[in-house]
């Protein structure tokens, strides 16, 4: 049985640029990722190429060209991320998790109203 997908934080900021743009090509994640980062082309060439090893990645080469693209979805992938989250600091408790991050988090009102409406929703009172 394969392990599950596991993407490091600096592996997140790569595999949103490609959610976002794909397919893109490898420039391009540089490009956008490079200096915010302080990280050199070769460093985000080996995470694509280590993204494509752990299949979270696939890409087809167009000439000299590298384009990649999603193998999984994001979704997916922030489901497992939170549910990893909320097992390693919460105990898989998602209540408490919850009420540290409405207490702890800056929230418009149209934010409140969304979360208000996911909590009725829950109860079944819409």
């Amino acid at each position: 049985m394969p392990e599950p997908l596991t993407i490091s934080d600096a592996e997140w900021l790569v595999m949103n640029v490609v959610w976002r743009d794909q397919p893109v090509e490898a420039q391009q994640v540089v490009d956008e990722l490079a200096e915010a980062n302080c990280w050199s082309a070769a460093t985000i060439k080996t995470m694509l190429h280590r993204l494509v090893k752990k299949q979270a990645l696939s890409f087809q080469q167009d000439g000299k060209r590298y384009l990649y693209s999603a193998a999984v979805r994001r979704s997916d992938c922030i489901r497992r991320a939170s549910r990893s989250f909320l097992d390693r600091v919460f105990g898989g408790d998602a209540a408490p998790a919850l009420m540290h991050f409405v207490k702890t988090t800056k929230l418009t009102d149209d934010e409140i109203a969304a979360i208000r409406r996911l909590l009725d929703d829950k109860e079944g009172r819409t």
